[in-house]
């Protein structure tokens, strides 16, 4: 699957199979991005991570296979198939591959009361 190309509208897929696992990497296809959000599909293989970071908005985060470790300000929170979380704006998070997973995440950018 070309990972490069855009998912097409209006036609269904299967969700989990619109990325494949890499050996030793994480890979991640945009499937819609947006000035006022983001949806992003990311497989990780076994023992990667995603280094720590904050957004400043909030990010929906649903496992779609495997079983991801997400740590949310220090917390470890061990999400399986099928399993979802929002990690609010301005939290300091990170992912860890203890088996591969993959994961689809919603970022919404607008909406927000200032």
């Amino acid at each position: 699957m070309d990972v490069t190309k855009p998912l097409e509208r209006g036609m269904p897929h299967i969700i989990v199979e619109i990325i494949e696992y890499v050996p030793h990497a994480v890979v991640s296809r945009t499937i819609i991005k947006k000035t006022t959000g983001n949806v992003t599909a990311t497989s990780m293989a076994t023992g990667e991570e995603l280094g720590e970071k904050t957004s400043p908005f909030d990010t929906y985060v649903q496992i779609i296979d495997g079983t991801a470790e997400v740590s949310i300000n220090d917390k470890i929170i061990v999400l399986n198939l099928g399993e979802g979380l929002i990690i609010p704006a301005h939290s300091k998070h990170s992912f860890t591959a203890n088996e591969q997973f993959k994961m689809i995440t919603t970022t919404i950018k607008s909406g927000y009361d200032d």
